[in-house]
């Protein structure tokens, strides 16, 4: 099979992409493009991320029934407020409680937890019940 080659847009996106160090989506990067070129579009982006993830030099997950990227291989966790939908993104150190419950190693992984944000969320549901 040959080799695909490397065109200016490819060039142009990979350049873009290192100077981003967050969870990210296709639309995000069509955003930060477009400021300065807007000849690229979506279909070119997406073609670019799936194949970056295909040879796993970026990672995806879902996040908001959307998909974003990540650099690196990374847990993904989130909360979500029932209330408002709210979306709080917040890291786990370990995952040590999981060692013995899986038959094997862990590189990543994706969390979401449900419930009512804070105290001024849990005082507006009583409002709306």
């Amino acid at each position: 099979m040959a080799k695909k080659r490397n065109t200016r847009q490819q060039e142009y996106l990979q350049k873009k992409l290192e100077r981003i160090d967050t969870f990210f989506s296709a639309e995000d990067l069509l955003e930060i493009v477009n400021k300065e070129n807007e000849k690229i579009g979506i279909a070119t982006i997406y073609r670019f991320l799936n194949e970056l993830k295909k040879n796993n030099l970026i990672y995806s997950y879902r996040c908001n029934r959307r998909t974003v990227f990540s650099k690196q291989n990374k847990s993904h966790c989130h909360f979500v407020c029932e209330n408002t939908g709210r979306i709080i993104h917040f890291t786990i150190d370990s995952l040590d409680f999981l060692k013995d419950k899986i038959p094997g190693s862990i590189k990543s992984f994706q969390l979401e937890v449900r419930g009512i944000c804070d105290k001024k969320c849990k005082i507006c549901s009583k409002k709306i019940k």
